[in-house]
């Protein structure tokens, strides 16, 4: 029982530091674009090629 005491804080104290990074990365503009970044890796090589020609 009492490590409930300490396990239930413990778990809200998590929660809100998870809640605080989600929305700091939110706000931030993490989630804005998230297709250019797996398109990139598609077509890299082609423009390397392009250049050293």
């Amino acid at each position: 029982m009492q490590s409930l005491f300490i396990l239930i804080p413990l778990a809200i104290v998590i929660v809100a530091i998870a809640v605080g990074v989600f929305f700091w990365a939110v706000k931030s503009g993490q989630f804005d674009d998230l297709d250019t970044e797996g398109k990139r890796i598609l077509f890299d090589d082609e423009k390397k090629d392009k250049e050293q020609k």
